[in-house]
């Protein structure tokens, strides 16, 4: 766990549903208003495939590419970019209903905004988009820059991923501590060996930038947006640095801009300590959903105890240690119905069972049954490390791990060792701005009570520091809001499709 960057590692949980229907035949020249930077686009119906399995009969999706410098201050340079877009249309989209492309990022950093986009073109009925707004938005999923498609960060190798997870995500010893501090300086060193000054570029504001093209590559003249999670602090510095493109931005998960790299890792502990403390609610509630009712925490914290000492081993022949475990039940907290697949997979736990814990640890790792991973945490490394301003020392890391066990006892030690891979890092830094966004729209800013990721009290910060935020409040679990209910559905679309905000401190009912 010790190479991870916990903190913003957040809006990368994607609805685990299979969609059934046919598969979509490629589509010959789909009618679309032109670019204004004459962006090519060509029928792409794998990539549905390949990310859930099918295309959606109902949709046609295209692909393009868009060419950004790397490094906006140069943008004369020759060093580039390529950054992936997927465009989503509704077959029923009528040219005369149709008012723009709807821009979407998922968070992390590092998450995927072609497949967030490919998940929710499946309709509201499996968890995606309402055709409110799909009828009247294409939907424009794109990868930033050193992410998945869009010239990738990949600089930490499996082995090195694997021993991170697997290690023990309090190293309360000095010799284990010292052990997490050698990793982290080895893949700080590993990356900087193969991208070198190149590191600052993947920062938020450098991919802010790249936005803006991505706008004018769809043809729209003003943003329409939808970030989650750390794509809410995209979407901010979006806001600061274009505040005339904006059209409309909806926020969902916020990131405070305004905290220290600090003080983020300590809220987030805060959020996930809460959302945990709800699930042994629940548990204690919900007894004959909950085998490992009535004491979940005692549970969980007994599993913990175990798997340092004794861990199972899991079906691939991985032993489950406290690292994986933790990084199963950091996964499970992203969603309510996460809930009860952590409580079966303590019970398996219990009973020498390991393939539910993993389960969940891999699909939050990104970690393939062949052993692979993905890049996300690759990207979320460079794009937090360049992002933060003033880190500690791994001596203040130290310290901060004690204090935070004592407030924070599950999560307070994990987030403050999570510190370690910025504190290392070799990377040039790039932090984005924190301010007002000047001659913006109102914007819309979604919190959930119950996020562990992104905790509610951020909500009110980020509308604040742009001073055209508007808070909007689901009182639910898990991470981010839209479009889980009605009342939140029905709020975000009227402010996406008609720019009316919803009533001044409207507080959505969890169900």
């Amino acid at each position: 766990m010790t190479v991870l960057v916990l903190a913003t590692v957040a809006g990368c949980t994607l609805p685990s549903f299979a969609p059934e229907g046919s598969e979509e035949p490629a589509v010959p020249g789909a009618a679309a208003p032109s670019s204004g930077t004459g962006t090519r686009w060509r029928p792409c119906p794998e990539v549905p495939r390949e990310v859930v399995g099918v295309a959606s009969s109902a949709m046609t999706y295209e692909c393009a590419t868009v060419t950004v410098p790397r490094d906006w201050a140069t943008p004369a340079s020759a060093e580039t970019y390529d950054i992936a877009l997927l465009r989503i249309r509704s077959k029923k989209q009528k040219a005369a209903d149709r008012i723009g492309s709807l821009l979407i990022n998922p968070g992390g950093p590092g998450g995927s905004g072609i497949d967030i986009a490919v998940y929710l073109s499946f309709g509201q009925a499996q968890g995606g988009l309402p055709t409110e707004i799909t009828d009247r938005f294409d939907i424009v999923g794109f990868d930033p820059r050193g992410v998945s498609r869009s010239s990738p960060v990949k600089c930490i190798s499996a082995k090195d991923q694997d021993t991170s997870f697997a290690a023990t995500p309090d190293p309360a010893g000095q010799a284990e501590f010292d052990a997490a501090v050698a990793l982290n300086r080895k893949v700080a060193a590993d990356c900087a060996g193969k991208y070198g000054e190149r590191l600052r570029t993947f920062s938020t504001e450098q991919a802010a930038r790249d936005l803006d093209a991505l706008r004018a590559a769809v043809g729209d003249e003003k943003l329409t947006y939808l970030g989650y999670s750390y794509g809410t602090l995209l979407g901010a510095t979006y806001a600061q640095l274009f505040p005339k493109n904006v059209r409309a931005l909806v926020l969902d998960g916020a990131v405070d801009p305004t905290e220290s790299f600090v003080s983020g890792s300590e809220q987030q502990a805060k959020g996930f300590e809460r959302a945990f403390t709800n699930f042994t609610g629940w548990c204690a509630r919900n007894a004959a959903k909950c085998p490992i009712a009535p004491d979940a925490r005692g549970a969980v914290t007994d599993a913990l105890a175990k798997a340092k000492v004794s861990p199972v081993t899991g079906p691939d022949g991985r032993a489950a240690t406290d690292g994986w475990v933790f990084v199963g039940l950091i996964s499970s907290l992203y969603t309510e119905s996460g809930w009860a697949y952590l409580a079966e997979a303590i019970a398996g736990l219990q009973q020498g069972d390991a393939e539910g814990i993993f389960q969940l640890a891999d699909q939050y790792a990104e970690r393939e049954p062949d052993g692979t991973y993905s890049n996300m945490f690759d990207a979320n490394l460079a794009v937090n490390c360049a992002d933060a301003g003033k880190t500690p020392t791994a001596e203040e890391v130290r310290r901060l791990q004690g204090e935070w066990r004592a407030k924070y006892p599950l999560f307070g030690a994990a987030l403050a060792v999570g510190m370690l891979p910025c504190v290392f890092w070799a990377g040039q830094r790039d932090p984005y701005p924190a301010g007002k966004a000047v001659g913006s729209p109102d914007l819309l800013v979604v919190g959930t009570t119950g996020d562990p990721a992104t905790p509610y009290e951020n909500t009110a910060d980020l509308a604040n520091m742009l001073g055209v935020g508007h808070v909007l409040t689901w009182e639910g679990e898990g991470h981010t809001a839209y479009p889980t209910t009605a009342c939140i559905r029905d709020a975000v679309d009227g402010y996406l499709i008609d720019l009316e905000l919803p009533r001044e401190g409207l507080r959505c009912p969890a169900k």
